[in-house]
């Protein structure tokens, strides 16, 4: 599935082994192109592209410092289907299937000299996760990464999703007080399937995150709100790569630092490097 933005081409598409990842997927061109690398943005739980880059305005602000943009939803979560096997919903699959879209736009091998080769890419939350497991093993693509909200535990491993099913059925509390604010996170979108947001949870913790078992080699920036509880743990990250920089935020958290214009400037000054 895919809508193009302004000054966008129709573009061939393929599938690999025959399946169609059905994942949602927007570019958008700026007015003037500074002749860098496109920039993916992956969204974080319960979220979508539309309510974690649009309506935040790092669309415009990215496309306002001549970047083009690329905007994933993940699945089951804004336009992208939402698939009945639980393997669509796995990291390496999520992964597998933004590669291949990415290369179906264009997105080249990075080569010296060429700024226009690779990709950056921007995360939040989970797409945090996701973008730092694709940076380590898509290290001939991506050039730098910004990583926002993230921490070195997954919040999702320690979801306790009978708890949470068991809340739907019947309306029994949920006594993990994570569990409890994530699932009524999921809620608050009339759209957000949620019978696909628990197989996500559930197919996350088929594939735990560790995030020393592979590391980006990349330049990375590492940023979130001072009272960001989620991203506690952020300098468990930093501390595993050289290549990396941290920022905080003051008096932001979790749910309001992506809207920052200081995390903004920060993440395209950095990206620009």
């Amino acid at each position: 599935m895919e809508t193009h933005g302004r000054h966008s081409a129709q573009l061939p598409g393929h599938t690999v082994e025959g399946t169609d990842p059905q994942l949602y997927i927007q570019t958008y061109e700026p007015a003037a192109d500074a002749g860098l690398r496109p920039v993916l943005l992956l969204h974080g739980f319960a979220s979508s592209a539309k309510l974690n880059w649009a309506d935040t305005g790092w669309l415009s602000a990215l496309n306002s410092a001549g970047r083009r943009v690329i905007t994933v939803d993940l699945p089951g979560h804004g336009g992208s289907a939402a698939p009945d096997d639980l393997d669509s919903y796995t990291p390496s699959r999520i992964r597998a299937d933004i590669l291949q879209l990415v290369s179906d736009r264009g997105v080249r091998p990075l080569h010296d000299g060429d700024t226009t080769t690779g990709l950056d890419v921007i995360g939040y939350s989970l797409g945090s996760r996701l973008a730092w497991e694709f940076g380590a093993t898509q290290t001939e693509l991506v050039h730098r990464l910004v990583l926002g909200g993230a921490g070195g535990l997954d919040p999702l491993a320690a979801f306790d999703l009978p708890a949470a099913q068991q809340y739907l059925a019947d309306g029994t509390p949920i006594a993990d007080a994570s569990t409890a604010a994530l699932l009524k996170m999921a809620q608050l979108l009339p759209s957000n399937n949620l019978f696909s947001l628990l197989s996500l949870i559930e197919a996350a913790k088929l594939e735990p995150f560790d995030p020393a078992e592979a590391v980006p080699k990349m330049p990375m920036l590492l940023i979130a709100g001072d009272k960001d509880e989620r991203a506690a743990t952020m300098g468990d990250l930093a501390a595993l790569s050289s290549l990396s920089e941290q920022v905080l935020l003051p008096g932001r958290n979790h749910t309001n630092a992506v809207t920052s214009r200081a995390f903004k400037n920060a993440a395209i000054e950095f990206l620009a490097g």
